[in-house]
Formats: C-alpha cells, sequence, structure tokens
C-alpha cells in the first residue's frame, strides 16, 4: 500500500470520540430473502465503503494526544461478524411474527448503544450478519460521518433494479431540494429578522443551557443517563397520512407534521405516565441535527469528496433547541402542528445551528446527553421513528410508540374533517 501521511481528525470528530460521548450509528437493514454470507462478503470487497479513505484508517494518538487517521490495509474478516443461530428460535415459524422479529432487531440495537464500543485496533465500523433475522447491522462511529455523508456513500453503493446504469444520488435527480442561490438574495428586512431571532436563539441556548431546567416530568433523565441500559421501539407512520395533515395547514412542511406528532405524543403519554395531574402547557426541551451544508438534502458522492466543495464529507451540522409544548385540552390536534410550524420557522430564520456548530464541544457538554433518543427514516411510503430510551426512565417504549402513531391518526381525521367543511 502506498504511504499517505496521517491526516487529522476533525473537531467535530474528536468531539464524538471522547469517552462521555463515544457516538456510534447502528443502522439495521432488513432482508426478504436469507442472507447468503459469501455473496455478502463479495459484495462488500468491491463496495465504495470499503474504498473511502475514513473506512480503511486506524484511529491513532501522537506523542501530544492529538487524534489522527492512519490508513491500513483492510481485513474483512475483522469487520463482517457471523452472529450464530439462536437454536431457540425460528424466523420462518408461523410462531413467530413480523412484530417477533422486530422487538429481537431493537432488543440488539439498544444493547449495542451502551455495551459494545469498537474496537480501536481496527477501522471504526463493523458489519454484524443475522441470519436467523434476515438482518444486518451497521456499525459506525460517528466521528466517520454524519448522516447525510453516510446516506449519500450508501446510495452510491447501490444498484438499480431496473437495470439502470445510473447510481446513486445525483444532481439529475435531485428534484425539489432547495436552491441554494435563493437563500443569497435576503433583503433588509430578511436580515433583521436572521438577526433578531439567531439573537434570542443564542440567549435562550445559553439560558436553557447554564441556569433553566425543565420541570421534572416522567421522561426526564439523570446524572449518567448516557450509561443507562436501553431498549427500543419503532413508531411507523404512512406518509400518505403525513402528507394530508400537511396539505389542511397552509405552507406547512413534513417536518412541522413530525414535530407536531412529537408534540402530540409526548402529550399523551405523559397525560397517562405522570404521578400528578400534566401542567397544561408544560415544555420539555429537545435537540436536533441541522445539515449545514449549502446544498440541503442528499448530496452527490463525487462533491462530497472534493477538498474544495461546499459539501464536504464529515460531521457538518449543528444543533437546535426545540421546546415541546404539552398540551391535553387542546380540542384541535391539527393545532400541534400549527405551533410546530411557528416555531420552526422562526428556528429557520435563525443562525443557531452554525452558532452551536462553532461551539460544539462546550454545546454537547453543557446539554448532555438525553433519556430519549429518535431517528426517523423514510422508505416505500412509509416513515419508521426508532425510539431509543433508557429502561429505568421509559419501561414501555412500545406505548410511547403507540402515542406517537395515535396522534397522527388524530391529525389526520381532522385534517379530512376540515376539507369536509
Amino acid at each position: 500500500m502506498e504511504a499517505t501521511r496521517d491526516e487529522p481528525v476533525t473537531p467535530a470528530g474528536r468531539l464524538f470520540l471522547q469517552p462521555h460521548f463515544n457516538q456510534i450509528i447502528n443502522c439495521a437493514i432488513g432482508f426478504k430473502e436469507p442472507l447468503n454470507t459469501e455473496a455478502i462478503k463479495t459484495e462488500i470487497s468491491d463496495c465504495l465503503m470499503v474504498k473511502h479513505p475514513r473506512f480503511c484508517s486506524l484511529l491513532v494518538l501522537d506523542d501530544h494526544g492529538r487524534e489522527y487517521w492512519r490508513r491500513t490495509q483492510i481485513n474483512l474478516d475483522d469487520h463482517i461478524i457471523i452472529h450464530h443461530k439462536d437454536p431457540g428460535f425460528d424466523s420462518d415459524s408461523d410462531s413467530y411474527s413480523e412484530e417477533n422479529i422486530e422487538e429481537k432487531i431493537n432488543s440488539l440495537l439498544a444493547d449495542f448503544a451502551v455495551s459494545s464500543p469498537l474496537s480501536t485496533d481496527k477501522p471504526l465500523w463493523e458489519l454484524h450478519l443475522i441470519s436467523e433475522l434476515k438482518c444486518v447491522i451497521l456499525r459506525i462511529h460517528h466521528s466517520l460521518g454524519d448522516g447525510i455523508s453516510l446516506m449519500s456513500m450508501f446510495l452510491a453503493s447501490c444498484k438499480r433494479l431496473d437495470g439502470n446504469n445510473e447510481v446513486g444520488f445525483t444532481e439529475k435527480n435531485r428534484e425539489n431540494r432547495g436552491d441554494a442561490k435563493k437563500l443569497r438574495k435576503r433583503g433588509l428586512l430578511e436580515v433583521l429578522k436572521i438577526f433578531w431571532w439567531t439573537i434570542l436563539s443564542v440567549i435562550g441556548f445559553f439560558g436553557k443551557s447554564l441556569w433553566v431546567s425543565d420541570t421534572k416530568t416522567a421522561v426526564s433523565g439523570g446524572d449518567g443517563v448516557e450509561l443507562w441500559p436501553r431498549t427500543a421501539a419503532t413508531a411507523k407512520f404512512s406518509l400518505k397520512d403525513m402528507k394530508t395533515v400537511k396539505g389542511a395547514i397552509p405552507n406547512a412542511t413534513i417536518n412541522d407534521v413530525l414535530f407536531g406528532i412529537i408534540s402530540s405524543g409526548f402529550s399523551k403519554y405523559l397525560d397517562i405516565r405522570s404521578s400528578h395531574a400534566l401542567q397544561e402547557g408544560l415544555k420539555i426541551t429537545g435537540i436536533a441535527m441541522v445539515n449545514l451544508r449549502k446544498q440541503p438534502g442528499l448530496q452527490e458522492m463525487s462533491k462530497l469528496m472534493e477538498d474544495d466543495s461546499r459539501a464536504r464529507w464529515g460531521n457538518q451540522f449543528g444543533m437546535i433547541l426545540l421546546p415541546i409544548y404539552c398540551h391535553t385540552k387542546d380540542p384541535d390536534p391539527l393545532n400541534y402542528v400549527k405551533r410546530a410550524k411557528v416555531m420552526i420557522d422562526q428556528k429557520k430564520q435563525s443562525l443557531e445551528a452554525h452558532f452551536s456548530y462553532n461551539i460544539g464541544n462546550l454545546a454537547m457538554s453543557l446539554l448532555g446527553p438525553k433519556a430519549i433518543t429518535m431517528h426517523m427514516v423514510s422508505y416505500a411510503g412509509m416513515a419508521n421513528m426508532q425510539i431509543l430510551v433508557a429502561k429505568e426512565i421509559v419501561p414501555d417504549p412500545r406505548f410511547l410508540a403507540k402515542c406517537f402513531e395515535d396522534g397522527l391518526l388524530e391529525m389526520k381525521n381532522a385534517a379530512k374533517n376540515a376539507v369536509m367543511l
């Protein structure tokens, strides 16, 4: 292998390598057919992922303790881990439903989240093959890249079923993903709004981080919560239903609908699980990650790898605080989305995410880990939200997931009724 110079780990990468963060992305992929181990190994050996510099580099420290990436030779057998079949479990048996299999996968993901660090003796990724569940779990350290980088790489590694030679994500198939040029054409009033909302956001950011705490609720965490045992569940939403709700509110987005669902779901959960009556309008604070690349959405892989690109590979995201207001007496479920839209529109006019990116280490230290983490991905007309919780805080994540699902159904019915009226 040709000798290459060690590459310094970026500030964002170093942040994710800190012992009290040590963030690992665990991605489960299900298959319709049984896994063919040898075929998977063959595909992986020639895919874009193992040729990418981050996926074939060791994490090393210099004499001063500074982190660097050092290129090395990949040994696939060190990264592809085959799980032996559980003799008491048969995924093809009629007694095991899709829900049973999903629960077992979620259980594995929850265990991986807190008890299985990645070894620094090899590049920081693994692929776990679980034949009995027809599932693979890809584990990637967050220091290697963020969701935009990784999803763009995965798409670039895929082949189309229709035989079209075009693979992955390209500028040709980018549709309605924003126009960066429009963002630069701002009038004075818009600039003043950005300045105003940024000042308010920064004040709120420091206030929430240093002085103002949320009211203690049934979902509040505690010291060392990042090390507590985890459990997981999946909330499933129909994209068609989400679009129905979106269409009932002028200029709303899917993100507005999603945050309305989250507010509704937490209101339902806390109203039932709280030991005392839930205060109307109670606020709890969430943290959302925001892509900071100039061009929104997924990126063309070649652009990510260019040194002077505005859409560079890595962890290019900031954080924003999202207040969640709990309401149990509101007769109109669509009001959750309307409130969410007002708040998110204000966030879009601020530079809060850019501010938090520039003080990333301090921001993460001040805000700390949370008892509940949620991620969502949409595919084939469905949006699945993975909910990972500290089991001592939220022992029933499946019920929390149902609260979110019920929230969307109520909004959909309200949207249909509004159209009829």
